[in-house]
């Protein structure tokens, strides 16, 4: 890798577990006891239209670009929010750690006990990054994977740091231009990294990385994992998902709702291009552009079940090989031995008459016990009249195979009101569940990504000193939806 920015190369296990412990000395501060109150923060309107079967959702905007926080009014949330983790601190406020994305850094935002946000800063910049898009994120924590605290992000696209960052959520933002790589992991065009539950596996630490590689005529993202012992993500093994049943030979050769024997082999490879010869050497499955991954929320046979969003790639070389319109397979693990797997695509977006055929390139996914929540970056192949539309949220029931449509960002209303255009489609993006850290049953926090919202410079200097972006961004909490 090159290595033109200030770097460390720490292994996961020198991270120190500590506490968030900010005095506030604010007049407003609430009072000790005070409790999350759910409200509009931001002064920007929320613009997500609700769909049928959804009307009782309760949608809240709590910060966009446009915002000045109470703790930090120089604070610009950045271009393109994506992946995010939230913790809950000791002292009884919230920390979000959030990717922004074209602004290749990471943001730390504090909210009050009442859930407002009241500062922010970033914890990684795009020098540390190498001008390297931070995309979907993942948090690990000692109660869900038995180690941390530690959020990954990817490294996508834009710098020539394509890998696994790793950032302790507590640091100081005064070393944000000094970044963590995990090696071990692979270089990839990363879109994620995601440590599965500690239950899946007790001694072990098992997490997938998606690779949005995007091939005009080969599909050539990879679906890997890395395996090592409980909290080391140094000195473990990594591998590709390789489908075993006869006459499997690309994506497009998997028919939705068949199951199909699979493997996980073993890489020698770490670096960007070698992995990728490697991978097709071996016979490793490519797949048009893997992007966002999570695991079945519950119990240790839950955590084994894992789905993974392919964002597909329209292009004719790719016909009856990889994904137009998008896909969302299930990974499911041996208990014993998580090389050993079958490969599921649930939901087709290519079958033109299939459940999935409003599908208009499905990037990110956030699993719970009982759904999963499918969010669209739209690659602008609107076809057919099915996939002409905004931004859509889905919900897939895991047991019934359900598929109904939640939301759609409401771009016309957002272009009447000066915030973005109509024909610069958003994307949702970064949706966590945070019902058990609030304490509010049903609530998720959910970006959107909002081009063309023009003339106003949404990059914060800390952050990327070298941008004058337009593509604001959205936070959102949603109250009411099932898990």
């Amino acid at each position: 890798m090159k290595t033109n920015f200030k770097a460390l190369l720490l292994i996961a296990s020198s991270f120190a577990i500590i506490s968030c412990n900010q005095d506030d000395d604010n007049a407003t501060t609430p009072a000790a006891d005070a409790k999350v109150t759910l409200a509009n923060h931001s002064a920007t309107a929320p613009f997500l239209l609700k769909k049928s079967g959804f009307e009782n959702l309760e949608i809240y905007s709590l910060l966009s670009s446009g915002d000045q926080l109470s703790e930090s009014p120089e604070f610009v949330y950045g271009s393109m929010a994506d992946g995010m983790g939230l913790m809950k601190n000791a002292d009884g406020t919230f920390t979000l750690i959030n990717n922004i994305e074209a602004d290749y850094s990471v943001a730390r935002i504090t909210f009050d006990k009442t859930f407002k946000p009241v500062k922010g800063e970033y914890i990684l910049n795009a020098l540390a990054t190498a001008s390297t898009a931070q995309c979907s994120g993942s948090l690990i924590t000692p109660e869900e994977h038995g180690f941390g605290p530690l959020y990954l992000s990817g490294g996508e696209w834009g710098g020539a740091s394509k890998g696994v960052f790793a950032t302790d959520p507590f640091r100081s933002a005064e070393n944000a231009e000094l970044a963590t790589l995990l090696p071990a992991l692979g270089q990839w065009s990363t879109e994620n990294a995601v440590v599965i539950g500690k239950d899946a596996y007790p001694t072990k630490t098992v997490a997938f990385i998606g690779d949005d590689t995007s091939d005009d005529t080969t599909p050539s993202g990879q679906l890997a994992m890395y395996v090592g012992n409980r909290g080391d993500l140094a000195s473990g093994s990594l591998y590709g998902l390789k489908v075993n049943t006869a006459g499997i030979n690309f994506e497009m050769d998997m028919q939705e709702g068949v199951t199909y024997q699979a493997e996980f082999v073993e890489y020698q490879e770490r670096t960007l291009d070698e992995l990728e010869l490697e991978s097709r050497n071996k016979g490793i499955m490519g797949f048009s552009r893997v992007e966002d991954i999570d695991y079945r929320k519950g119990s240790g046979s839950n955590n084994r079940e894992i789905y993974f969003a392919v964002t597909g790639r329209k292009k004719t070389a790719l016909t009856g090989k990889g994904s137009f319109y998008g896909r969302i397979y299930k990974v499911v693990l041996n208990q014993n031995d998580p090389t050993q797997a079958t490969i599921t695509c649930v939901l087709d977006g290519d079958k033109l008459n299939g459940i999935a055929k409003q599908f208009h390139s499905p990037d990110n996914v956030v699993v719970t016990k009982n759904y999963v929540y499918i969010m669209e970056d739209p690659n602008g192949y609107p076809d057919t009249a099915d996939k002409t539309h905004f931004s859509y949220l889905y919900q897939y029931n895991i047991t019934t195979g359900a598929l109904k449509v939640v939301l759609e960002c409401d771009q016309n209303a957002a272009q009447t009101a000066g915030i973005g255009t109509a024909s610069n489609l958003w994307e949702l993006t970064g949706m966590i569940d945070v019902s058990d850290i609030i304490g509010v049953e049903g609530s998720f926090l959910i970006c959107t990504q909002n081009h063309g919202w023009s003339n106003v410079n949404f990059t914060d200097p800390k952050a990327n000193p070298n941008s004058a972006s337009d593509e604001g961004s959205q936070l959102y909490l949603i109250k009411g939806l099932e898990r």
